[in-house]
């Protein structure tokens, strides 16, 4: 089965009324995922091992059944209200891959792993990368069982509601097992598009981190309460939005504002608190850490300006990756592929602190992602899986 059809078995889980897919981590549609996935290995007669992380493993033994194993696949989770091709594509590129070799009559001389992760995307608890996190030491397991979701619930309780034991999340040692890693995961943004290429490779993985500002101020009534005489943390926080802009326009950077929390919440009450998360990216790392620190810096003075306070918590940063060279011109070679730099994280760009990992990019027309208008045509769907295909079988 090509990875047009295995997408197009899915597209009905975690689809909303507005178009889009909430898949988040061990909620009903990423578990009825996880089944999907555990039967497409079956049914290839791959060995699916699951770790305590939640991360899915299914193996095809090699001729010699040791080596270096050759890792491929991605993620099934998404954000909210996200396109259909984050993760999906590279799951589902990695099992047409191994269909089309098994059918070929072609062997691996090294063991194939193909990787479901769990929690790619961070959309429930926050930190993105979970499961590549746990499996590679970046995330102790006290920390990640300890975040919390919007409604209170922990990682913890989250995993045991599924079955799961919370005792056994941490590293993996199936990591050990692992030589290398290709993921192929759909363009986000819009560079292969004008340059007329259908499949691109990653040099690098642009710094970025999530942080939570906290603007403290009084309550009071909306009616009542004089404009002269408050201190409404609404304000700072428009004014942090609107420099937040200002500065990563300046720089060529990235720096969003998408989630915020407002206490009380009711109309005719001006705000005690206001709760917004900021998503920053930059090209290098000391450019990240000069935006943070410039958007706080404007933060502060407006906080001041206004009468309340500001304190800024950063839940997860991931440095700036730049993928293992040698491969990379390996796999842009035989490729002919073009060479293009990133701003999204993905687990590739985690687990490159542990062992050499490439990526490929499939092209998205619209640029959009994260949003339901996230596609790719499926004759570039069927360039991605022969793209990776070719990497495989030089690779293993």
């Amino acid at each position: 089965m090509g990875a047009n059809e295995l997408l197009a078995e899915i597209e009905a889980i975690g689809r909303t009324a507005a178009g889009g897919y909430t898949r988040l981590a061990w909620d009903a549609s990423t578990m009825a995922l996880r089944e999907w996935f555990a039967g497409q290995a079956s049914a290839l007669g791959l060995a699916l091992e699951e770790d305590g992380n939640g991360n899915q493993i299914a193996w095809w033994a090699g001729e010699s059944g040791a080596g270096d194993a050759l890792l491929i696949g991605s993620h099934l989770d998404s954000v909210y209200q996200g396109g259909p091709l984050d993760g999906p594509l590279g799951v589902a590129s990695a099992l047409a891959v191994v269909a089309e070799l098994q059918a070929s009559g072609w062997r691996p001389s090294r063991p194939i792993a193909v990787a479901n992760f769990t929690d790619e995307e961070g959309a429930r608890f926050g930190v993105a990368c979970i499961g590549s996190r746990l499996v590679g030491g970046a995330i102790t397991p006290e920390k990640a069982l300890a975040l919390r979701d919007q409604d209170g619930t922990t990682l913890a309780e989250a995993m045991a509601a599924q079955g799961r034991d919370p005792r056994a999340v941490g590293p993996a040692s199936w990591l050990g097992r692992i030589g290398r890693f290709v993921e192929l995961h759909v363009e986000q943004g819009r560079w292969l598009a004008p340059n007329e290429a259908a499949v691109g490779v990653a040099s690098a993985i642009w710094p970025h981190g999530r942080y939570r500002l906290d603007f403290c101020g009084q309550g009071n009534h909306a009616g009542a309460t004089a404009m002269a005489d408050r201190h409404d943390p609404m304000l700072t926080y428009a004014a942090t939005v609107l420099a937040a802009r200002e500065l990563a326009t300046a720089g060529g950077q990235r720096a969003t504002l998408g989630r915020v929390q407002v206490d009380p919440g009711s109309t005719n009450s001006i705000p005690s608190r206001v709760t917004a998360w900021l998503d920053a990216r930059a090209e290098t790392d000391v450019e990240l850490e000069s935006l943070v620190s410039g958007l706080i810096a404007r933060a502060e003075a407006a906080a001041a300006a206004d009468g309340v306070s500001v304190e800024l918590a950063a839940e997860s940063t991931t440095p700036a990756v730049h993928f293992d060279a040698g491969l990379r011109h390996r796999i842009a070679a035989l490729l002919d592929a073009p060479v293009l730099a990133t701003g999204a994280g993905h687990d590739a760009g985690i687990l490159a602190a542990k062992l050499p990992t490439a990526m490929l990019f499939v092209r998205n027309p619209t640029g959009v992602s994260h949003a339901p208008e996230e596609t790719a045509t499926p004759d570039d769907i069927n360039a991605g899986v022969a793209a990776l295909k070719k990497v495989v079988t030089d690779l293993g």
